[in-house]
């Protein structure tokens, strides 16, 4: 008869009890000689589903999918040095996104710690790399600890302003056998009319008596589930709503005062201009979006952030009401519902025409493409998850006339890197198995990370491709173009993408028109395989206008004096 295994507590198997006490199903890495006590404690525990990539950059961007689309922790594997490394740059797209995901990475022997003599996979200074990507970085100093310094750097990576926090744990400390440790805490949480108090009677004044009010939605409303209290708030106010790229769904894009993401139009920085209040919520106020804090808004500002250091960083705000987004407009709807409020109903009109002129003008410079977005709308899902990579089309279009319904079913490149979609889309899909998932991709990005489309295909995942195909970096041929008259460096060798998206076990197919692409994209919707759609954008042709890049790009990189 064979002897049972003893199996003995480890810093491994407290750092898995704490990743199941917080509520982690899965986790995303590549397996290493440093940290393969953390997987074995995964496997001998049972409860987390281990996703295998194929690179630690990939991994990352797969626990910031999983992690966006479903409001939960990420969580990433990754080995020592190199593979930190790896997962670096990943890491700062989730940082500025502001995702919560815990990086567990190895490190040399505590013994070698510093010293440089070339143990395995050794980096000069881990711990400020990853210091540098993350909102956060940790090292265990002290196997007995692990408990509390798990739970410690979970919760960092949760509270506001969220983000990914780096834990190191040297491969001697993940063996070292331990104690059980029962860890308990004691929280208290205000109560909504607390909360209320709080709220200036000066800053209810302003908003009572603002006739052209203006609320702009920012990612801190979908990090706070707070998507139903904005709506609340501007239906009481008749406000029109905009919002930022990671604000989409933070109101539905089909409401009759969404204007949505349409800063970057004059005629929506002119309506700003003439609003008496702004409420922004959650809101950075990204250089991209407001051609580098050009944009003017009201002298009246009330904003509402987590982060304490937000307010003023960008737009001087009247009023900084600074707390989790769902709970102040809670307490400002309350506040206000004791109060005569109502929307004026010709302003509210105003708001629909300036909604029907963006998308009217943006729609007349589509050409051909406009059969794309109206057959994406109407064949794929309400709540399908829209995931764009860096490319003309996702830019354009993409983040503007597909409309998006749903908090977290929206997610970009927050950082503006290329080739991070498609490992984010593989990310969100393991999130929420039951929704369609499509990605937006340029060729040029799509080559970054091409080897996790097997990741997709061995955990069986329904996800559609769309990858626009014209053969170089888009976007930059397009910027340097108007700024220099000139292209250097864009022009790229296409391989043959559905032999090479076949090979990895994908249906895939090249269409050259609209015609081809909604039938298509029905057959990918029904078939629920991993599915690719190549479109060969020069059969296709060109917009009725091409893409400039983003307002004030090309103006940027032209020569002049400081």
């Amino acid at each position: 008869m064979k002897k049972q295994e003893i199996i003995e507590f480890t810093t491994a198997d407290v750092i898995v009890k704490e990743l199941v006490r917080a509520g982690v199903e899965a986790a995303f890495g590549v397996v290493s000689i440093h940290n393969m006590p953390i997987y074995d404690a995964i496997l001998r525990e049972g409860s987390i589903k281990l996703i295998c990539s194929r690179g630690e950059s990939g991994a990352v961007n797969m626990a910031d999918g999983y992690a966006r689309a479903t409001g939960k922790l990420g969580v990433v594997i990754t080995s020592t040095g190199t593979g930190a490394g790896n997962a670096a740059g990943s890491l700062v797209e989730a940082w500025s996104a502001g995702v919560p995901l815990l990086h567990l990475t190895g490190e040399v022997a505590s013994a070698y710690l510093g010293t440089g003599r070339g143990y395995i996979h050794e980096c000069k200074d881990q711990l400020s790399m990853m210091s540098g990507a993350c909102k956060k970085a940790v090292q265990l100093r002290n196997p007995e600890q692990t408990a509390s310094v798990v739970r410690k750097v979970i919760k960092e990576a949760l509270t506001a302003p969220m983000g990914p926090v780096s834990l190191e744990i040297p491969i001697d400390f993940q063996s070292a056998i331990i104690e059980d440790l029962s860890i308990e805490e004691v929280q208290l949480v205000a109560s909504q009319s607390s909360l209320a108090a709080l709220i200036p009677e000066q800053a209810v004044t302003k908003i009572i008596e603002a006739s052209r009010p203006v609320i702009w939605a920012g990612g801190g409303v979908i990090s706070a589930n707070a998507s139903k209290e904005l709506q609340k708030l501007a239906e009481m106010l008749g406000a029109a709503v905009i919002t930022s790229q990671s604000g989409k769904g933070s109101i539905p894009e089909d409401h009759k005062q969404c204007i949505g993401h349409f800063m970057a139009y004059e005629s929506t920085r002119e309506f700003l201009r003439n609003a008496d209040l702004l409420i922004s919520v959650g809101v950075r106020f990204r250089g991209n979006e407001t051609s580098n804090w050009k944009a003017v808004v009201p002298e009246e500002h009330i904003a509402i952030d987590a982060d304490l250091q937000a307010i003023n960083r960008n737009y001087k705000a009247t009023f900084g009401l600074v707390g989790d987004a769902k709970e102040m407009l809670k307490a400002l709807i309350q506040k206000l519902e004791e109060k005569s409020v109502s929307p004026v109903s010709t302003y509210i009109e105003e708001i629909g025409s300036l909604r029907n002129e963006v998308r009217g003008k943006l729609r007349k410079t589509l050409g051909p493409y406009e059969q794309f977005v109206d057959g994406m709308r109407d064949i794929l899902p309400r709540d399908t998850i829209l995931v764009r990579d860096v490319t003309v089309q996702a830019n354009v279009w993409g983040s503007r006339l597909f409309e998006i319904y749903e908090p977290r079913t929206s997610i970009h490149a927050s950082g503006g890197g290329i080739g991070q979609g498609l490992p984010t889309a593989i990310g969100a899909q393991i999130g929420c198995q039951d929704q369609t998932v499509v990605l937006m991709a340029g060729d040029g990005g799509f080559m970054l990370n091409v080897g996790e489309m097997v990741t997709a295909a061995e955990e069986k995942l329904p996800l559609i491709i769309v990858l626009f195909d014209d053969s170089g970096y888009g976007v930059l041929r397009n910027i340097q173009e108007a700024a220099y008259g000139r292209q250097v460096a864009v022009d790229l060798l296409s391989p043959d993408f559905v032999k090479l998206a076949q090979s990895m076990h994908f249906d895939a197919v090249r269409i050259g028109s609209g015609d081809e692409f909604v039938n298509e994209l029905k057959k990918a919707q029904e078939r629920r395989n991993p599915s690719m759609i190549v479109v060969d954008m020069e059969a296709v042709g060109p917009m009725a206008k091409p893409f400039g890049g983003p307002p004030g790009a090309a103006e940027a990189f032209k020569p002049k004096k400081r």
